[in-house]
């Protein structure tokens, strides 16, 4: 009889133990399947990457001679920051981005423009200069992964009906999406760099003016 007791809870435990995985698995599962939910998150990314995407081809134009290391560094640092920000959105929530909100146009503008106009000063003097040769700098890089996903802040809020896991994944899909489009246009830019020398490095002066101007633009239109 003491056996039986004994055993009869255990018998319970594991039974609702299985159902618990059980749930649990097809819940995963469900996530993991779910096609719209996929179609939706690389949309996502397409959108985006857009801006990143044309700043890695600006990129590409000013420092055509860029070796493979540094072209997957630009790429996942653009990656990196264009899943994040949606990820602190989601996350944080309203409270930060009502606050924070009115900045980010002129935010992404002073960035970009900054960065825009040193490109063309750099690029009218490579006239005077043929030898010399600029590279991009770690901190430029960083200036412009953010510059150019700070807006992305406000897209976390878009995934208030998803889980953590959605949220987490649909980030990581925008970061592989962001990853490949950004590598690409590194690559175009570099063709174009070496083609066309001083005059693809002011087009992408103009290039990053152009986005900081976009993005400053679409935030009082949209």
């Amino acid at each position: 009889m003491i056996g039986l007791h004994n055993g009869l809870p255990g018998s319970i435990l594991k039974n609702e133990t299985y159902a618990s995985f059980s749930i649990g698995l097809f819940t995963f599962l469900e996530e993991f399947m779910d096609f719209n939910f996929y179609m939706q998150s690389i949309l996502f990314g397409f959108g985006l990457a857009a801006d990143a995407s044309a700043v890695s081809m600006a990129n590409g134009l000013e420092e055509n001679k860029m070796k493979p290391h540094k072209m997957l560094f630009i790429a996942f640092m653009f990656a990196f920051f264009q899943a994040g920000m949606p990820l602190i959105g989601y996350f944080v929530g309203h409270a930060f981005i009502d606050y924070i909100e009115p900045f980010i146009p002129w935010i992404a503008l002073i960035l970009l423009g900054f960065l825009g106009l040193k490109m063309i000063i750099d690029g009218i003097k490579k006239k005077e200069d043929k030898d010399e040769i600029k590279k991009l700098t770690i901190k430029t890089i960083f200036i412009q992964a953010v510059a150019t996903s700070i807006d992305a802040l406000s897209v976390g809020l878009t995934f208030s009906n998803y889980s953590n896991l959605e949220a987490v994944i649909c980030c990581l899909i925008i970061a592989i999406v962001t990853f490949i489009l950004s590598l690409i246009c590194i690559i175009i830019g570099k063709k174009f760099g070496t083609k066309f020398e001083n005059k693809a490095v002011i087009a992408g002066g103009i290039i990053l003016i152009i986005i900081g101007f976009e993005i400053f633009i679409s935030s009082f239109i949209g």
